[in-house]
């Protein structure tokens, strides 16, 4: 695979890169033809597969760190690393989404642990938007919000979430996995996934009323 070919498409996708987590129907089947292409040499393939998931890549990398350019950086990382590790992949074991947001989730908890003493340093009191309209309780939280603004107020509330909490609702409400998908990106039984979301969806929508 070349490399350069995974840096062309990157920088075409930069620029929409706030469109995430779409999941076109037939995926499975589709993410498992491309695998095969790339695994027997197949350059064009590389760039398909980076094309396809980039913004969910994205997706979850913004979401969980709040910066654009860090988000960029770990997406860049992330395909590194599928492109050395693509051989591990095996389709009867679950979705090649599956896969891949696991391998992205891996990244980003050494990339928490890595950033750690950083954070810490960093004042938890910064500036953040006010929300001027009132709104209703939801199972949803992000349902209440719109626009850029609107994002803003939902990331910073995300990021006041613990890791554990932040993960799940995001791969749940964000990325729109389901929760078996879940259980095997975090390893943990379904259950475990449901109590945590619900924890998390109560946990943010508390946050998001400060904001009124």
């Amino acid at each position: 695979m070349a490399i350069g070919a995974l840096a062309a498409v990157w920088g075409r996708e930069q620029s929409g890169h706030r469109a995430f987590g779409q999941r076109p129907g037939g995926e499975l089947d589709v993410d498992s033809t491309i695998v095969g292409r790339c695994l027997s040499g197949d350059d064009a393939a590389w760039e398909e597969l980076v094309r396809t998931h980039t913004r969910r890549v994205y997706g979850l990398c913004y979401r969980f760190t709040g910066r654009e350019s860090e988000a960029q950086d770990l997406t860049q990382e992330v395909f590194l690393r599928v492109f050395r590790a693509l051989g591990s992949f095996r389709s009867d074991e679950g979705s090649f989404v599956t896969w891949l947001t696991r391998l992205t989730r891996n990244l980003l908890i050494d990339h928490y642990r890595r950033t750690r003493n950083e954070r810490i340093t960093e004042s938890i009191e910064q500036e953040t938007p006010r929300f001027d309209e009132g709104f209703r309780s939801t199972s949803r939280p992000e349902a209440m919000l719109a626009g850029r603004e609107a994002s803003e107020i939902l990331q910073s509330a995300l990021s006041r979430l613990t890791p554990e909490l932040r993960e799940t609702v995001i791969l749940r409400d964000l990325q729109e996995m389901d929760y078996k998908e879940i259980a095997g990106v975090l390893a943990i039984p379904e259950g475990t996934v449901k109590s945590r979301l619900n924890r998390g969806r109560a946990e943010l929508g508390r946050l998001l009323k400060k904001y009124r």
